[in-house]
């Protein structure tokens, strides 16, 4: 596979439509990774992007919970608490004890069981949808294939927030 000079996978210009999904979310999962790299403890908690109070290492709790959630409960419908305790199960709040590389390893666990759970089914297969997310889809499934597009438009739009961010942070831009 090729890689961009900073070490992201690229997706290949032609593939089957399951391998241009995953490579499209490996892609932007790495990116989230990349706009976290070379960065001190108190700049990943900097919420540097008024009035917004989202940081990078938010985010990367933020997505751990999202990989948890659209994998392991809403596709395996395995029942599972928030990965950063109940009273934070968007991922969003920080602690002050937990720093980036127990969130990345938290994360990295949570997209590793994705994986796990997902290598065999097809992207026919569906997952149920909670109440709530029924309701604001519209239906009480959804596709495989639906949870991997999903996926890569929640990485996507929340790495256009890390540049942001990371821009305000130190002043690096683009990825």
């Amino acid at each position: 596979m090729k890689t961009t000079p900073d070490g992201r996978p690229i997706p290949p210009a032609h593939a089957d439509e399951r391998a241009m999904l995953e490579t499209w979310l490996d892609f932007h999962r790495a990116t989230l990774a990349l706009k976290c790299s070379g960065l001190e403890d108190e700049q990943l908690r900097l919420a540097s992007a008024p009035p917004s109070s989202m940081t990078l290492l938010g985010l990367v709790q933020h997505l751990a919970e999202v990989e948890r959630n659209w994998f392991q409960r809403v596709f395996a419908g395995q029942a599972l608490p928030p990965v950063f305790g109940e009273d934070n199960g968007d991922g969003f709040a920080l602690h002050p004890g937990r720093g980036l590389e127990e969130a990345m390893t938290a994360w990295q666990t949570e997209i590793a069981r994705g994986r796990e759970l997902i290598a065999t089914a097809s992207l026919d297969d569906s997952g149920h949808l909670s109440e709530q997310e029924a309701r604001h889809v519209g239906d009480e499934g959804v596709s495989l294939r639906w949870i991997m597009v999903h996926m890569i438009e929640e990485y996507a739009r929340h790495n256009g927030h890390a540049d942001l961010i990371r821009e305000r942070v130190d002043g690096a831009a683009g990825t």
